[in-house]
């Protein structure tokens, strides 16, 4: 009897032993895509807008049915920072799960990682980074690199165009932070103005992080632009403007492109945005799916809002999610089917050129009016309620 008991008992052991370890087996299978993005310091605002919008691709992806595994993603930090954005690519590439990446909205940082992505064969569609070299150079070089947000130097012939032919504003004062985005932004605004026949009555660099810019100003008023430009971003943007209005400039019109496309602007900047002209990528409104995007990211309920480039950080994660179903979970594979995809996304029809580059570009110009960035069609301005600064 005992032996027989322990017989039964041995069979029921092996049996759940069994049962346990097939179910183990049966584990649902993740496939990760990394977003690397500025999600802390201060251009956290833009990263964690693009983060959600990415993130929200993909719980709708995941709702969809069509993938036969589970698709996570992995969110990285990339603090606007080269060598943490470039501990953080180390950090994508490193986990086997991870087959695609997206980022980042700082081209410095995008410039430290691309080589990371490369040398381990994992593709990186950028969607906010718009230094031109990022696809004129290395995404020539490398078939790991996309983007699909329009390039720096379209963004400044747009806004040159406008301002000149559009306008007719003929005087203009740059002024630029001396990083590469701002010399870049410096290079490209110069050549727009100039081939218009525009006049640039003074050029002058401030380091990222200033905060007093009276002494600039002075110079800046003896010259008396009707433009003054500023290639930079947010915060030094807003302050420069908070202090334009105390020097007393205010018939000179403020501009600047889409490092200026946050409303912490508005709000750093307070009254003194009043009036301020920029451009940045994209013209959502003119797109059938834009409104349910923006029901579906506000039904999600996220914190932050979606930022300037939220759109294509959406459109970023479509295109790789609709080469992950065409060719599945491999890293090479996906290299290709992205490079050479053909894909039907919020903003409209992306394809690449042979830089990796999207050939799908459009242009919004905004404007601040009452404290908030507004279409420039849509505006008191464009309707001549108001008027611009001359």
């Amino acid at each position: 009897m005992k032996r027989r008991g322990f017989v039964m008992f041995l069979v029921v052991f092996l049996l759940t032993f069994s049962l346990l370890a097939f179910a183990g087996g049966q584990k649902e299978k993740v496939v990760k895509i990394a977003f690397i993005g500025p999600l802390t310091g201060p251009n956290a605002a833009q990263g964690m807008g693009a983060r959600n919008s990415f993130e929200l691709a993909i719980r709708q992806a995941n709702a969809s049915g069509e993938f036969p595994y589970k698709i996570e993603m992995l969110a990285l930090d990339d603090a606007s920072d080269p060598a943490v954005g470039a501990n953080a690519a180390n950090k994508a590439v490193s986990d086997p799960q991870v087959v695609a990446a997206a980022g980042h909205w700082n081209s410095p940082v995008a410039r430290a990682t691309i080589p990371i992505f490369h040398e381990n064969g994992v593709a990186l569609v950028i969607w906010g980074a718009i230094g031109v070299d990022l696809t004129d150079k290395y995404g020539k070089m490398y078939p790991e690199i996309t983007r699909v947000c329009p390039k720096l130097d379209a963004e400044n012939e747009f806004l040159a165009d406008w301002l000149l032919t559009k306008q007719g504003y003929k005087t203009f004062y740059i002024i630029h932070d001396t990083s590469s985005y701002g010399k870049d932004c410096l290079t490209f605004m110069k050549i727009g103005i100039e081939k218009r026949g525009g006049k640039i009555l003074g050029i002058d660099g401030v380091n990222v992080g200033e905060k007093d810019f009276m002494p600039l100003l002075t110079k800046v008023k003896e010259k008396n632009p009707q433009v003054l430009y500023y290639g930079g971003v947010v915060t030094e943007a807003a302050l420069l403007r908070v202090q334009i209005v105390k020097a007393g400039l205010t018939n000179m019109l403020y501009t600047g492109i889409s490092g200026l496309a946050d409303q912490k602007f508005n709000e750093v900047a307070g009254s003194a945005a009043e009036g301020t002209v920029i451009v940045k990528p994209g013209d959502p409104k003119e797109v059938k799916g834009w409104p349910a995007f923006v029901k579906a990211y506000k039904d999600a309920k996220f914190n932050e809002p979606m930022g300037a480039y939220g759109q294509y950080a959406y459109d970023a994660a479509g295109v790789i999610l609709a080469a992950l179903k065409k060719v599945g979970p491999d890293r090479k594979k996906l290299v290709s089917a992205i490079r050479n995809i053909k894909y039907k996304g919020l903003l409209g029809t992306y394809t690449f050129d042979d830089t990796g580059q999207t050939t799908l570009v459009s242009m919004t110009l905004l404007v601040s009016q009452d404290g908030k960035w507004v279409k420039w069609e849509d505006s008191e301005y464009a309707s001549g309620k108001r008027k611009l600064p001359r």
